[in-house]
């Protein structure tokens, strides 16, 4: 088994009702439902420390392609198999390689805000609410680049028709989740959405998983990145 508290390295688990926990970096107390077997629990915001380097990432690449673009980012130190930290990545991704592809958004603003939105969503949201934190992102993507509102017409359609394309991907899959995959996942369906909506071509290719050997869930044959011998 591989690494996954990051105070400790033991195996995760889930509760079935939210507890008040403690903070085993930053010492805040809060309710939630993920620990470590041990009981060590890690907020959002310690979980996430240096995620603000993703910003620099994006600012200094001309890929158009946004696969590799986040896997910069996943090489970056405060990137971890599992956690929150995707759900401002892949947004992030897809504004870089829209901009470089032709997009026209004030990257470093729109990045901001996808921060600023991304972090909202908490850790464990793929099973707890129902809806995948790499999903919701694309719909944060495509939401900031149309200046979606609550009370816009057009942006607020294509902005959760695209959240629910991501999901509808990641949901045909199944479980249990793998941040690597469905971020994967929910950047290919972005990358066709833009195309047909905004004609703005950002570029697709080929995906393999580099990262099953330190998955403890990897599904294996059932995750369509896995590397297949011919």
């Amino acid at each position: 088994m591989n690494d996954e508290c990051i105070i400790c390295k033991a195996p995760l688990e889930y509760l079935e009702k939210e507890e008040e926990m403690e903070c085993a970096i930053c010492h805040k107390k809060e309710k939630n439902k993920t620990r470590c077997i041990k009981g060590h629990y890690v907020c959002n915001d310690c979980h996430t420390k240096g995620i603000d380097t993703i910003i620099g990432i994006c600012l200094n690449t001309e890929s158009k392609d946004p696969v590799e673009i986040i896997r910069m980012m996943m090489a970056a130190p405060f990137c971890h198999m599992h956690g929150p930290e995707h759900h401002v990545m892949v947004g992030s991704a897809l504004l870089t390689a829209y901009k470089n592809a032709g997009g026209d958004i004030n990257l470093e603003d729109a990045l901001m805000e996808m921060q600023s939105r991304g972090k909202s969503v908490p850790g464990g949201a793929c099973g707890f609410w129902g809806a995948c934190g790499a999903g919701i992102s694309a719909g944060m993507f495509v939401s900031i680049i149309t200046k979606a509102s609550p009370l816009t017409q057009e942006s607020w359609g294509l902005s959760n028709l695209m959240t629910s394309k991501a999901l509808g991907e990641i949901g045909k899959i199944g479980g249990p989740r793998c941040c690597k995959r469905d971020s994967y996942l929910a950047i290919l369906s972005a990358i066709d959405f833009v195309k047909k909506h905004f004609d703005v071509e950002m570029e697709k290719n080929k995906v393999e998983c580099i990262h099953s050997d330190i998955n403890n869930q990897c599904i294996g044959s059932r995750c369509p990145f896995v590397q297949r011998i011919e």
